[in-house]
């Protein structure tokens, strides 16, 4: 196994500089990947046939797709900040060696899970929310059908694009998930207007960029720069999982809650829907959960933008860690929340003065008027916090780069699963259809006065530890 000092730039050039040159292909990296599933659901919600019951099947299979990507980024996020760690330490064979394995899991797991997605589907969907209506379950079971059948290409991509910016190559893991994202958009329109293959076809054209991205990350397997992988690169490394593996559990909470809150806000939903005056109504029972996937997808796009920004900056966190250069680190700190409120504040500013005019590109003109009414409350109340969030995501993540899982994993744990899963359930008890909008801002203030805290503990112990090693 060969490793070069290819590396060594990041304890060299400007940390705004290798922000710009790590952060912006992964944000792009993220967007993309986050416009398969938002881009589907464009397309469902003007396809007359399918509409708002296209649009809360979409929302029903959702977190089905995330389960899926919380495990592969759990893998690959944890490679990355310990190769990076590693190179960074010049610890050789277990840069390479984490790599090979995390291969191994990844596949191992993604078939496991495609498995159990096909033989529990039915009891998968009715979790989700999939029995509201007939239509909506309906249309549910033939999407997730064939998006299973992408499954373990859809996470071998999503995990080896960490690793691919870990090996010094950021722009390339931004092009194989462009490229993917790239033919969808393309073939969904063929697929569902020319061909009428309905909810089929959305997935079909998913699966289609999903494999090419997967195939583009088999080809940099052979052409690594910063770390050239051999055959004893590939094992079950027990002693490396323990130790990549927790480095993961950040990025796995963020995504996994996602599932728990969807869980039990579809549900709330199903419930307090069948008792609101209007939408207790059969025409329009689909129409909130259509609504709250719509609002949750906007705010993915704005979180990816959180997300990319962060981690793209691991490994450059967790290099300058390695070779001890705390100054660069708490520099980086700084620099990274600053941005990250910037983008809370951007995606703040459009929910609450556009809202009309995001939902009317998720076909409202189909619509009724109470589906329009209800998307404009629902974008302005769910994501009035929207600039905390940000903050938050950009702690969890700088603190996972730093290899301090378990403050990351405690502070993820709360806020997404007891806030966000916690007051989904309680809030609407007392609220209804209101209670489920109040719980996401409440969420993340309280989870802001966590993070608050972190943050100043983080800068201390940076500005300590320089101090010693000076």
């Amino acid at each position: 196994m060969v490793v070069n000092q290819a590396n060594d730039f990041l304890v060299q050039e400007k940390v705004s500089v290798l922000m710009r040159k790590f952060a912006v292909p992964c944000i792009i990296s993220l967007l993309v990947a986050a416009l398969y599933n938002i881009v589907d659901q464009i397309y469902i919600a003007n396809a007359a046939y399918l509409g708002s019951y296209g649009n809360a099947a979409n929302n029903v299979v959702f977190p089905l797709t995330v389960i899926a990507l919380a495990i592969a980024v759990m893998i690959g996020d944890g490679c990355c900040a310990f190769v990076s760690i590693s190179l960074g330490a010049n610890e050789k064979e277990d840069a390479h060696k984490s790599i090979g394995c995390s291969i191994i899991v990844c596949v191992l797991v993604s078939l496991f899970i495609m498995m159990l997605y096909f033989i529990f589907q039915d009891q998968f969907l009715t979790v989700f929310g999939g029995r509201v209506n007939e239509g909506t379950f309906t249309n549910a079971k033939e999407y997730f059908t064939w998006i299973t059948v992408g499954i373990p290409f859809y996470m071998f991509g999503q995990m080896m694009n960490p690793v691919i910016r870990s090996d010094g190559s950021p722009k390339f893991a931004m092009v194989s998930i462009m490229a993917g994202a790239i033919f969808n958009i393309i073939f969904d329109p063929i697929c569902i207007y020319a061909l009428q293959w309905g909810m089929m076809g959305a997935a079909v054209a998913t699966i289609a960029g999903q494999i090419i991205t997967a195939l583009l990350a088999v080809w940099y397997l052979f052409h690594m720069k910063a770390v050239k992988l051999q055959r004893e690169s590939f094992g079950i490394f027990r002693g490396l999982m323990k130790r990549f593996l927790p480095l993961g559990i950040t990025s796995f909470l963020s995504q996994i809650s996602v599932v728990a809150a969807m869980a039990a806000i579809n549900n709330m939903i199903v419930k307090y829907s069948a008792v609101d005056e209007i939408f207790g109504q059969p025409e329009y029972a689909q129409i909130p959960m259509a609504v709250v996937g719509i609002v949750m997808k906007f705010f993915q796009v704005v979180i990816s933008v959180s997300v990319g920004l962060a981690a793209g900056c691991i490994p450059i966190v967790g290099y300058n860690i390695g070779a001890k250069r705390m100054d660069r680190a708490l520099e980086l700190l700084k620099k990274l929340l600053v941005a990250e409120l910037a983008v809370g504040l951007i995606g703040l500013f459009i929910v609450e003065v556009l809202p009309e005019q995001l939902i009317h590109i998720f076909g409202a003109a189909n619509e009724s008027p109470y589906y329009t009414a209800f998307a404009i409350k629902a974008f302005r109340t769910y994501l009035c916090m929207m600039p905390l969030a940000t903050v938050n995501k950009g702690t969890f993540i700088y603190l996972q780069s730093m290899g301090k899982a378990m403050q990351s994993s405690i502070l993820s744990m709360v806020r997404e699963i007891l806030f966000g899963v916690g007051w989904a359930v309680i809030l609407p008890i007392f609220y209804g259809l209101d209670g489920v909008l109040y719980s996401m801002p409440l969420s993340d203030l309280l989870a802001f006065l966590i993070a608050a805290v972190l943050i100043r503990n983080v800068s201390k112990w940076l500005k300590n530890n320089y101090k010693k090693l000076r």
